[in-house]
């Protein structure tokens, strides 16, 4: 079973940084969209950024300006910096891989941005 190894979740104050990495298989990162999902306690899960193997990226209104989704194609990595963070980004973090019409995903990590 393929499975994506996440880090970098915390408790952080508001207006800090944090930053998310998955780790990925070989032989599922290249080619693929890669990308976060979140989820807060009662809420649904929400579509956080995405970035294709061709460098497109895509962020959700709510994160716009201030996160930034990056890869590493040659270690297999996908990133998820965080800046100005803010409580309404508490969540639960997931990454994904997209490839060959198959989604993998990570286990989450918790992000916790709280005074």
């Amino acid at each position: 079973q393929v499975q994506l190894v996440e880090s970098g979740g915390g408790l952080v104050q508001p207006g800090g940084s944090l930053r998310l990495s998955c780790a990925a298989p070989r032989s599922i990162f290249s080619i693929s969209t890669t990308g976060w999902y979140r989820q807060a306690p009662g809420k649904e899960r929400e579509l956080v950024a995405f970035m294709t193997s061709t460098s497109i990226k895509n962020y959700a209104d709510s994160v716009k300006g201030r996160f930034t989704i990056s890869r590493d194609n040659a270690k297999n990595m996908v990133y998820l910096q965080m800046n100005s963070l803010k409580p309404e980004d508490t969540a639960v973090y997931y990454c994904y891989v997209n490839n060959v019409g198959n989604r993998y995903w990570g286990q989450g990590t918790q992000v916790t941005v709280s005074s």
